[in-house]
């Protein structure tokens, strides 16, 4: 089949956690033979920062790490979609498209054969429900949400009238166990973005405030982060390394004892069952990991075998020390971590729910 995929950015993961996503699935595609062709407006936010900030070797790097992998940048005033979706089967939008291009292939599937899907995966559906309510889905045959409690709120809502749930996973084609190749240097690593003020809380709570207590060697990578915020992780001895390209991150998790998963308020409060994809990520990297509260209401992994939560500060800061001195513990949550990525929740998994999907529109017409 040949795919279309119009997305915020392939090329820069910069604040831009649906990029890890979008490679790893795009890659799954390309290895089953399919045809895809990613689309990303050519100064996107993302990829503006992330030249402002570190110039143009980061896009290298990212080349030479996805080989595979290219996108077509362009200009909304420039894109001919008759020309650029000829012959295409499926087109998929992401929610991180301009509202006028949404309605403006969605106009267009009604002149042409292709199967027209929207990808949702964040949570403005419970935090800016009015910025959905601007994006026309009418000419759509249905939605991806990254959660079935997203998927209800779409069908709930009246945004669309098909949704399917589709799940963020691990691209483990990057993201696999990788052998140190000397003793690891850090008791915890952090791999995340301060944001706005969305778990500031909770970040001092379950991340910063243990590390203090426990006077561990800790170490946090990510953009966003107020002065204030640096700060704090100075005064908490936390070494701060700024942006990592996520094709990095297996070899940091590969010097660290263990890392924690802090969700947003969000998805704690409002999305529960969605975790960020940084669990994929970390479990298939096989680190040990500590959540902070979060509720799997979808029964993506197993609490307590794949991973520990922590109810509060005091009994994080017990669950990792626990990590830290019992190996053998430590060891059986990785072996049952990795298990669980590697049999439910890889992107080659997600490419051939994909692919059903798919097939079963196909079927109907």
């Amino acid at each position: 089949m040949r795919f279309a995929l119009f997305y915020h950015s392939l090329i820069s993961d910069w604040n831009h956690g649906n990029a890890h996503f979008l490679r790893g699935v795009c890659s799954e595609l390309l290895a089953e033979g399919h045809v895809v062709t990613v689309f990303e407006p050519a100064d996107g936010w993302s990829l503006h920062n992330l030249r402002e900030a570190h110039g143009d070797g980061p896009i290298a790097d990212f080349h030479r790490s996805y080989p595979q992998l290219h996108s077509r940048c362009y200009l909304p005033e420039d894109l001919d979609l008759d020309e650029v979706l000829d012959g295409v089967d499926v087109v998929i939008v992401h929610e991180w498209n301009d509202p006028k291009l949404v309605a403006r292939i969605g106009r267009h599937r009604a002149t042409a054969s292709y199967k027209l899907l929207f990808h949702d995966t964040h949570h403005r559906a419970v935090s800016a429900a009015h910025e959905l309510t601007a994006y026309d889905l009418s000419g759509y045959d249905g939605v991806l949400a990254f959660g079935d409690i997203l998927r209800r709120i779409y069908l709930k809502r009246g945004w669309a009238t098909r949704a399917w749930t589709w799940h963020e996973a691990a691209d483990t084609r990057i993201f696999h166990p990788l052998e140190c190749a000397h003793d690891v240097s850090l008791d915890l690593v952090w791999v995340g973005n301060w944001g706005d003020d969305e778990r500031k809380h909770e970040l001092r709570e379950y991340l910063i405030e243990p590390v203090r207590t426990l006077r561990w060697r800790a170490r946090i990578y990510g953009v966003r982060y107020s002065a204030e915020a640096l700060a704090e992780l100075a005064d908490a001895g936390i070494q701060y390394s700024g942006w990592l390209a996520n094709f990095r991150v297996p070899g940091v998790f590969s010097d660290a004892h263990a890392t924690v998963h802090v969700p947003r308020r969000f998805y704690r409060e409002q999305l529960p069952g969605i975790p960020t994809i940084r669990m994929f990520e970390a479990l298939a990297c096989g680190i040990p990991l500590v959540s902070a509260p979060w509720e799997d209401r979808e029964g993506l992994f197993e609490a307590g075998r794949d991973y520990l939560v922590a109810r509060n500060g005091k009994q994080m800061r017990a669950h990792l020390q626990a990590l830290r001195e019992d190996h053998a513990y430590a060891r059986f949550l990785v072996s049952n971590g990795l298990q669980t990525i590697r049999s439910r929740h890889t992107c080659a998994h997600r490419a051939r729910e994909l692919l059903s999907i798919c097939e079963e529109l196909a079927a109907e017409t």
